[in-house]
């Protein structure tokens, strides 16, 4: 990957980021992004890490989870930006978002506030906040961000992507998969947007962020070069030409079936099962405006997306081919 050694930096020589969540599909590609703009990196994990991506760092590790104050404190001990990336996108119960990603987070801020008193602090949290009433999920990260803010007032940033795309992720892999057919699927109405963002784009915003001096106080929304969005036919249309189908025929999806689809993932709740498909999930999925206000879009000095539509795809799809997730074309 052309990295510098991670020993090329002598200790303290460099700024400190504590990360949680690193493990996951942004945090992965984090990590690296972190480590080429020449931070040290010290990762909250429940175990050693085994990522293929990191083979050339050496990432400093602390044990523990966010239910661990004192695995919290030394995660935090002498960091100058903590990045809060962990949380959970699928639970069977309400209680399970909120420990995670309000409990959680709340947690990791205290640690914050009361050792590490030079730390900024940038919470990841996603464009589904603005809309609690949406479902279990929107409303923990909305509390989430409540609570960190209340905590750490000025010296925390919210960052809410949009949806987010690229190699490893699993959720918008979905979107290839029904883009390859004979007949493609539209999940939401015809007047529907949402605003996405290529993985490498975030995370450079996220680095780019979390280098600025003073930080940025509030709530920021990451989305690329066209933050109002795009419609499902566009997003589909592209998504078909990234995997080679030249005539896909669009359909819109009966509303019946898309509930009844998601009363099979509702039924799976109450057996404990954490299926993505449920109706609040379906609620979230036909939300008409997931786009970003141009006055609510994050941006940091010397960056730019540098993925559109049809090269993140591309780029994508190229991926999960290598990857054996999507047959060859």
């Amino acid at each position: 990957m052309n990295l510098p050694p991670a020993d090329a930096l002598a200790p303290g020589a460099a700024p400190l980021a504590a990360v949680t969540g690193a493990t996951g599909f942004i945090g992965r590609h984090l990590v690296v992004a972190l480590h080429r703009a020449g931070f040290r990196v010290r990762l909250l994990l429940r175990r050693e890490p085994d990522v293929a991506e990191w083979r050339e760092l050496v990432p400093e590790v602390v044990a523990g989870s966010l239910g661990d104050a004192a695995a919290l404190a030394r995660l935090v001990e002498g960091a100058d930006v903590v990045i809060h990336l962990a949380g959970l996108i699928k639970a069977a119960r309400r209680a399970d978002f909120f420990a995670v990603n309000r409990d959680g987070a709340a947690a990791l801020a205290r640690a914050v506030e009361h050792g590490a008193p030079v730390a900024r602090f940038l919470l990841v949290s996603s464009l589904a906040a603005r809309e609690p009433a949406l479902s279990d999920y929107a409303a923990s990260k909305h509390a989430g961000e409540r609570a960190v803010r209340e905590i750490l007032g000025a010296r925390a940033t919210v960052l809410r992507p949009s949806v987010v795309y690229g190699p490893g992720d699993r959720e918008t892999l979905l979107f290839f998969q029904l883009a390859a057919g004979r007949l493609v699927p539209l999940l939401g109405r015809a007047e529907a947007r949402a605003a996405l963002i290529h993985v490498s784009d975030l995370v450079r915003l996220m680095v780019a962020l979390a280098s600025e001096p003073a930080g940025h106080a509030g709530v920021l929304e990451a989305a690329d070069e066209r933050p109002r969005g795009y419609t499902w036919e566009e997003l589909l249309g592209a998504a078909a030409r990234a995997v080679g189908n030249a005539t896909p025929r669009f359909v819109r999806a009966p509303q019946a079936l898309l509930s009844g689809v998601a009363l099979v993932g509702d039924l799976a709740k109450t057996w404990g099962s954490s299926s993505m498909i449920s109706s609040q999930k379906l609620r979230e999925l036909r939300h008409p405006d997931w786009g970003v206000a141009a006055a609510e879009r994050a941006t940091a000095p010397g960056w730019a997306a540098q993925f559109d539509l049809e090269h993140g795809f591309a780029d994508a799809v190229a991926w999960y081919r290598r990857a054996g997730w999507l047959a060859a074309a």
